[in-house]
């Protein structure tokens, strides 16, 4: 069979890529690896940095990439096939880099070479491998080795099965409403679900859990009954909470079950809970420093959260004839009070992105500021809205990435960037391997002949996820292991993405980037500056929220008994941080896929520690602000160099400072969030 999975001389074969060729792909790559570990762990190969990579890690990045491909048309394009496929080599894949992680005698290579022959970039991998063994198990023996892996293999099946489930139940949910039950939807989202039911043969309007339907609903439907419905299926999905009908998809004794293991991998290495370990790698000290650093934050904007609260109240009661405001109400009152403050609303902004302008000008501050072009490209893609390009500096190739923007059935929620390669200086061909990404967001297709148009929150997303690109793609580093985001702590990976999103509240920027879908008028100056007062309508709320996200996710991990249901806590941590409480059957916590599903474990933290760096690094940019408003060319080429063309190659402090000139402090985040005043 000619396996397109096994197919390494250029880009995947995505267009190619069936469910049968995973088997065998996997088992031969698999094979191919097992043996390239046997030889360099003979007792007779050398302990040479150059040696070992040119065996074992070109078997593994060959593995590594195979299995990213399968890994990424089961997140986007799911289907029971390859599903079957997917789950069925799963245990094989974790089981190998578990095994690979916790070799006892290639660790001994590891620790048996000398560091004095290793160049700057090869010494951080080498000290960041050393760490690692320790953390996959390389100094477990006997029962706990075992052990080890089980819960290793264990821990995989659980959460790719969470995420199976939280897709599944978001799929499940479609409830097809009457015009009457509509008023107040935006024109747009109406005619897609009009659009979506008559695909059906369904009489109509199809509404679904998915964002660009679930979120405009909330926001603008004038039928509380309407929005609970939605509400109260969004909040309970994966539950014991939710409709019978979907009640298997219940994500309650995964959950309890991940915790134990994660408790029980901590203690076999040493640590007293999973919080602890969790930190080893990242810039904080300890799970404690982290707690700490939340609650300072909380304090903060604490007092800005409980004025919000009270103007939505007083808004909700005088202007809407709401004064019991539910759950579900809260989006709709939030709306309406932004609209009557600030005279605009979300609607109409969206008119002025269509998303083929948005990317034209996010491309622009993109090659103005890191002295790049970008253009399309060509390669095989998983569906016909993918689009590809390329990224160049003075003619030659720096990287390449795959776009995907669209919701869609089959593809999971949310967004994010992923790698298909990293740049590698090849130890097997000593030719440069550039590198390629994923951007995968979920926005609204286009309706008719109209292009998709996107909310402002939608460019933010795309900027955020840019910026992870431009992390992964602009990297000059030439060792793999710390070559774009590999090695950068996982605390500070979030700071080239929301360094981006500070771009879309820059009238210089934005006003290049717009242009209305109707009569390509550019956005007016006054909506804009609607807008930038509106940016930080009711950002206390919104930082208290992802406090309480963060702190439940550290406290889980710290101060929690996985035998015990996890509602107390997070009813305990809403009562210490949020300003508003949910219904008791809210269950939000079984579809929190970044801890449960996607490497955020005891890391969600992350976000609100790299905000403070992004802030401070962006106001370096504010700084520098040239005559006509553009940013500084020179403050981008610093920027590129010190943070994202390092990758991981140092510290990511040492990064930040090589930038700045000093440690981050507080300060920016405080100030762009309209919360360094007192209240």
């Amino acid at each position: 069979m000619n396996n397109p999975l096994l197919s390494f001389d250029d880009l995947p074969l995505f267009d190619q890529i069936k469910p049968e060729h995973v088997a065998p792909a996997v088992d031969q790559l698999l094979a191919a690896a097992s043996a390239a570990l046997t030889r360099v762990t003979a007792p007779d190969f050398p302990a040479r940095w150059s040696d070992i990579a040119s065996v074992l890690d070109v078997a593994t990045e060959k593995l590594g990439r195979a299995w990213g491909a399968v890994s990424h048309l089961n997140s986007v394009a799911d289907t029971p096939e390859l599903r079957a496929a997917y789950n069925e080599a799963l245990p094989k894949i974790t089981e190998f880099f578990t095994r690979l992680g916790a070799d006892e005698r290639l660790y001994a290579k590891y620790k048996a070479i000398d560091p004095t022959s290793l160049d700057a970039e090869q010494r951080q991998a080498h000290k960041n491998a050393l760490r690692n063994f320790v953390l996959g198990g390389a100094e477990l023996v006997g029962a706990d080795r075992e052990r080890f892996a089980a819960i290793q293999e264990r821990q995989a099946e659980l959460g790719q099965k969470f995420s199976e489930n939280a897709l599944d139940a978001t799929d499940a949910f479609a409830y097809y409403a009457q015009a009457s039950e509509l008023d107040g939807v935006p024109d747009d989202v109406q005619q897609a679900a009009l659009t979506a039911a008559q695909a059906e043969g369904k009489e109509g309007y199809k509404l679904t859990l998915k964002m660009p339907c679930y979120l405009p609903v909330m926001q603008f439907a004038r039928k509380s009954a309407l929005r609970e419905k939605l509400y109260r299926a969004y909040v309970t999905r994966a539950s014991d909470q939710a409709d019978p009908q979907t009640r298997k998809f219940d994500n309650s004794a995964l959950i309890s079950e991940m915790l134990a293991l994660r408790l029980e991998e901590a203690k076999l290495l040493g640590y007293r809970n999973f919080g602890e370990l969790s930190v080893v790698p990242k810039m904080a000290e300890s799970p404690e420093h982290v707690v700490t650093f939340l609650r300072d934050l909380a304090t903060k904007a604490r007092p800005f959260a409980e004025q919000d609260l009270a103007d939505l109240r007083e808004f909700a009661t005088q202007q809407l004839n709401l004064p019991d405001p539910q759950a579900w109400d809260w989006p709709y009152v939030s709306e309406k009070l932004k609209e009557a403050r600030y005279a605009f609303s979300e609607q109409e902004v969206k008119q002025y992105f269509p998303a083929p302008k948005v990317l034209a000008g996010l491309f622009k501050i993109v090659e103005t500021l890191f002295d790049v072009n970008i253009r399309e490209d060509h390669a095989p893609v998983w569906n016909a809205g993918v689009k590809f390009y390329r990224i160049e500096r003075t003619g030659h190739l720096v990287g390449q990435f795959y776009l995907d923007p669209s919701a869609r059935t089959g593809k999971r929620g949310g967004a994010w960037m992923d790698d298909v390669r990293s740049r590698w200086l090849r130890p097997d061909t000593h030719q440069l391997q550039t590198p390629v990404a994923h951007l995968v967001c979920n926005f609204a297709e286009g309706v008719g002949d109209k292009p998709a148009l996107l909310t402002h929150d939608d460019v933010t997303t795309l900027f955020h996820e840019f910026g992870h690109g431009l992390h992964h793609l602009l990297s000059q580093v030439n060792e793999r292991d710390v070559s774009g985001i590999s090695g950068v702590e996982w605390d500070a990976v979030e700071l080239p993405s929301q360094f981006m999103e500070n771009f879309c509240w820059e009238w210089d920027v934005l006003r290049h980037m717009s242009a209305h879908v109707d009569t390509g008028a550019p956005l007016p100056r006054a909506l804009f500056d609607k807008m930038l007062a509106a940016k930080n309508f009711q950002s206390g709320m919104q930082t208290l929220r992802q406090i309480e996200f963060s702190l439940f996710d550290m406290l889980l991990h710290t101060a929690h008994d996985p035998a015990l249901d996890l509602m107390p806590l997070l009813n305990q941590v809403r009562a210490e941080v949020a300003v508003l409480q949910p219904p008791d059957w809210s269950r939000t916590a079984h579809t929190f896929s970044h801890i449960f599903a996607g490497g955020y474990a005891a890391g969600y933290y992350s976000y609100k520690w790299a905000e403070v760096l992004s802030a401070d690094a962006y106001a370096a940019f504010e700084e520098t602000v040239g005559q006509d408003g553009l940013p500084n060319v020179e403050t981008g080429r610093k920027y590129r160099q010190a943070i994202l063309e390092a990758g991981g190659s140092r510290p990511a402090m040492e990064s930040f400072k090589a930038f700045r000139g000093r440690a981050p402090n507080l300060d920016a985040l405080l100030r762009h969030q309209g919360m360094s005043g007192k209240k």
